[in-house]
């Protein structure tokens, strides 16, 4: 009894953990508009920042699974807090000094204690109870790390996004006194969630050290990649993560900017029923708030369709040929994405939002088609495919260059593309079974 108990309460933890981490990554993006700003950056400078924390799956990924084998799980998981915990605390001195490495630093450190974390909490998440309900706990521990992606957007317009951002003109004209202040307010709008963050991630770590977790009984996996790598569809599955990942974060990374190039703000405030909608999640009206806020609220509703559409494909996929699902989902994200750049105003605005609805299924669908086949050498396949989440780290640059050289029309064809090929991974495999 006191076993179970215990188990129960690593369970919980560990979901926190999923909430955590998704709730932090998305948080990331809220940034991006605040520190171009900041900076004075270009797009693609600003998508350097998603380059720093997705490119540490690409780095970390195979060596955070050899590390975990040498320490244990348990531990990996408190390295791994407290490696985010310092990854958070770097943006004091970042936003205080306005040094933009530093940034990116910190970024890249909070980046692989997560991927320590993702590496770490899959396994345990599957051993906590019996095995006929691992698919049940692990489904639910990546509900809540959709609900972490849904509200971080309104909670990073509130505390991020909120207050002006003056430009280099404006600060020229400002006396000394009134320079120190200005720049005091802004490193707080930056330094006061992430110091919170830390202190919260911190004491999460110091409750894993005295959480009961089981002991994992398993077999010293192989090494050897060369076998995983020769495997098509996995190579093929691999690229398809990179595709949807890139194509996930760019939109989320961008949909703020996207939305004041179509001056949304003014619209938002002249329409009755989305000055509302904006007000629920703001804490002053819309009137007084700034567009960089009035606009960013909305993207918590791309971030919530990705966990409605999680829930319902999760359905669609037990009766359906899951890349059949994967296939069509992919369909409609192209779909979407096509109207938003045909269009202007709240019809460019929400298809694009919506696109997130059809994004829920992509990973999952695509982790298990590429694994389906492989057998013993699932752990390879898998660190190949975690691997290539670094697809987080290329698209958003490339998006963002595209978009300073030739405009968002043109980028979020890019977008599209990436979504074509998901569209014709799941057409290839339509003839596969297998259970998400």
């Amino acid at each position: 009894m006191e076993q179970k108990k215990s188990y129960r309460t690593a369970f919980i933890f560990l979901t926190v953990l999923f909430f955590l981490w998704g709730f932090i990554t998305v948080l990331v993006d809220s940034l991006i508009p605040r520190l171009r700003e900041v900076f004075t950056l270009s797009y693609f400078q600003a998508g350097m920042v998603q380059f720093a924390f997705f490119g540490a799956y690409f780095l970390l990924s195979i060596p955070a699974g050899w590390l975990l084998s040498k320490i244990g799980y348990k531990k990996g998981i408190v390295l791994g807090l407290f490696t985010m915990a310092t990854g958070c605390l770097l943006f004091w001195p970042a936003a205080s000094y306005r040094v933009f490495g530093v940034f990116m630093l910190g970024y890249f450190i909070l980046a692989g204690g997560i991927t320590i974390l993702q590496v770490a909490a899959n396994p345990y998440v599957t051993i906590l109870g019996p095995a006929k309900t691992a698919s049940s706990r692990l489904n639910l521990s990546q509900a809540f790390n959709s609900l972490g992606t849904a509200i971080a957007p309104a909670l990073g317009a509130l505390f991020i996004l909120s207050d002006k951002v003056m430009t280099k003109e404006e600060i020229a004209y400002m006396t000394e006194a009134e320079q120190i202040k200005y720049y005091a307010s802004e490193a707080a709008a930056v330094q006061t969630p992430f110091l919170g963050i830390a202190i919260f991630i911190i004491l999460i770590a110091l409750v894993f050290l005295f959480v009961n977790l089981p002991k994992v009984t398993d077999t010293e996996a192989s090494n050897d990649y060369g076998v995983v790598l020769k495997d098509r569809n996995l190579v093929m599955g691999a690229f398809g993560l990179f595709f949807y990942v890139g194509a996930e974060v760019a939109i989320g990374s961008y949909m703020v900017n996207y939305f004041l190039s179509l001056n949304l703000p003014d619209v938002i405030r002249e329409t009755p029923f989305m000055r509302t909608l904006a007000e629920l999640i703001l804490s002053s009206g819309v009137t007084t708030s700034t567009d960089m806020a009035v606009v960013g609220v909305f993207v918590t509703f791309y971030w919530t369709g990705a966990m409605i559409g999680r829930f319902i494909g999760s359905y669609l996929t037990k009766i359906l040929n899951p890349a059949v699902v994967l296939s069509t989902f992919a369909a409609c994200a192209i779909g979407l994405v096509l109207i938003s750049n045909l269009t202007t105003g709240l019809v460019a605005m929400w298809t694009l939002i919506a696109v997130g609805l059809f994004n829920s299924i992509m990973f999952p669908t695509i982790f298990s088609l590429a694994l389906d086949g492989l057998g013993d050498n699932k752990p390879q396949g898998s660190g190949v495919l975690c691997t290539m989440i670094v697809g987080g780290a290329i698209i958003p640059p490339a998006f963002g260059y595209l978009t300073d050289s030739f405009g968002f029309n043109l980028a979020l064809i890019l977008v599209m593309l990436c979504y074509a090929y998901i569209f014709f991974y799941g057409f290839k495999n339509k003839n596969r079974e297998v259970a998400v």
